[in-house]
């Protein structure tokens, strides 16, 4: 057999990662996304996009996605193969190490093709060393969806105050059901996850003044919302209830995050939650938020 030769892209080499032949049922290719298109939008770099060959035939890739300024990737979002040693073998050698966000179509498992291709990048995933985290919907808001109404329960301000939000960060991950939050808080304690989601929140390049926290009309603390877009979308960056305001209904924070993006002009809002997390996928339903992909996270 001819020998596994790993690597990462050369400059002008994103139609040597397209060559590998996949059926296109799970990852970004089922979305209708194209890793050449994408990298010439700078989404993607040819160091953190790696490819394993026989002769010269790619029979594994793996692209890790950065934002423009990232010296180090925030995930793996591209990992398909023909040959499932070789796939191992690149994951173990690239020297890149991020969370890997597999992406396929609602009700993935029901047709077995998608599950197959599913299972085999788990699978070898799983062979070099990570774990499932977690299952999460992922939804894409249109004006057609309707928008929900403003409830009027609650009042929203701005908080300049970092050190306000990441204090207020700190008591919503408190018992929290976000299985990012959970495992950064059993790794490394309430206050890292916290700084975590507040750095991650920093790091979009929305405007920060857009950020909510939320109180009730008698002056109690209720949450925050957190309005935003990443680098390719507006999103809901993020909504939390502290744990004495939590079975009242007010995960609404979500309605008053999409009138203030609708309230930006834009055309679309892109969110995600946990599969688990019960309460937010109910309160994303009845906001009209419909379910666009599926996402399987492993660290």
């Amino acid at each position: 057999m001819t020998d596994l030769v790993i690597r990462p892209l050369t400059v002008g080499e994103e139609e040597l990662f397209d060559s590998l032949p996949d059926p296109g049922l799970v990852g970004r290719a089922a979305f209708g996304e194209n890793y050449s298109d994408m990298a010439a939008d700078g989404q993607y770099r040819p160091e953190w996009s790696w490819v394993a060959l026989r002769g010269d035939v790619v029979v594994a890739r793996a692209a890790w996605w950065g934002g423009p300024d990232d010296v180090a990737p925030l995930a793996l979002d591209w990992f398909d193969f023909t040959d499932r040693e070789a796939a191992v073998r690149l994951l173990r050698t690239a020297p890149l190490r991020a969370e890997y966000s597999l992406s396929v179509p609602p009700g993935w498992r029901d047709d077995p093709a998608v599950r197959a291709q599913a299972g085999a990048r788990i699978d070898a995933a799983t062979a070099a060393g990570m774990s499932v985290l977690v299952e999460r919907y992922r939804y894409r808001w249109r004006p057609e969806c309707g928008l929900p109404a403003r409830p009027g329960r609650l009042e929203f301000r701005p908080e300049p105050d970092d050190a306000v939000i990441l204090d207020v960060l700190r008591r919503v991950g408190e018992e929290s059901l976000d299985a990012h939050t959970r495992h950064t808080t059993a790794e490394h304690g309430p206050d890292a996850a916290a700084q975590e989601e507040l750095d991650l929140l920093r790091w979009l390049p929305s405007p920060r003044d857009w950020w909510r926290l939320a109180w009730t009309p008698d002056g109690e603390l209720v949450g925050v919302t957190v309005p935003a877009r990443n680098h390719s979308d507006p999103i809901v960056g993020f909504v939390g209830v502290v744990p004495e305001q939590r079975g009242h209904g007010y995960a609404y924070l979500l309605v008053e995050a999409t009138h203030l993006l609708v309230e930006e002009g834009v055309d679309r809002i892109v969110a995600a939650t946990d599969q688990t997390n019960h309460p937010m996928a109910a309160t994303f339903a009845r906001a009209g938020y419909p379910i666009e992909r599926e996402r399987i996270d492993l660290v």
